[in-house]
């Protein structure tokens, strides 16, 4: 018994200081480890998220009924000519330049025809792809401001003259057995439409520099 209560008088005297060893001893690693995650109250973290939240914007227009309906759009402007030229971005070349350009080759070709004294079969198969053209190109551009070109003015003079070339060779093959003798026959006598296509030549070249002009 004596024992006993010798062993309780040892211990009451020797609590305290292992308490005050231990809870100094916690307060030594609370504040070690206090903002590093492992002890202690967590870091207030809200304020940063705050400022990653997606924030959804309001519209600032009344939304319209029926805004997609067929027949609340309005038409494509196509016969403005502004509307073509921006938001079609159509070539800025004149069509009558492009024209032009398309028509000099047969010229060319029907110059060398006539240079080269290709048959008749030749002559008139250039000869009417040629006027075929010309004559698109006069009825395109009759009362138009290119009509008053010094190109497209030569340009219908040869057409006509080409015509009228084509019609007495064709003339010429018929009738000229039987009007040599004839004063009325001289027109188609070799020389006669050698020299007319001589002209006819001349008349091309110069189409051909006014043309090359425009482009």
């Amino acid at each position: 018994m004596k024992k006993t209560i010798a062993l309780l008088i040892i211990l009451s005297f020797a609590l305290p200081s292992q308490a005050f060893f231990w809870n100094k001893k916690d307060k030594t690693l609370e504040k070690e480890l206090q903002g590093k995650g492992y002890a202690g109250s967590l870091p207030q973290i809200e304020d940063n998220l705050e400022k990653t939240k997606t924030k959804v914007a309001e519209p600032v227009f009344e939304p319209q009924d029926g805004f997609d309906k067929k027949e609340n759009l309005k038409p494509v402007p196509k016969d403005n000519p502004a509307f073509i030229d921006i938001i079609q971005k159509q070539d800025k070349t004149s069509q009558y330049v492009n024209d032009a350009n398309n028509i000099i080759p047969m010229l060319e070709k029907l110059y060398d025809c006539i240079e080269d004294n290709e048959s008749l079969q030749l002559f008139v198969s250039k000869a009417n792809l040629f006027t075929m053209n010309a004559d698109y190109l006069l009825a395109k551009y009759e009362g138009k401001p290119e009509s008053y070109y010094e190109s497209f003015k030569k340009l219908m003079e040869v057409n006509r003259y080409t015509k009228s070339i084509m019609t007495l060779r064709r003339e010429a093959v018929v009738y000229q057995r039987y009007l040599a003798y004839q004063e009325s026959g001289s027109i188609y006598n070799p020389e006669n439409i050698t020299q007319q296509l001589e002209y006819l030549k001349e008349e091309i070249n110069s189409a051909i520099l006014l043309l090359r002009e425009e482009s």
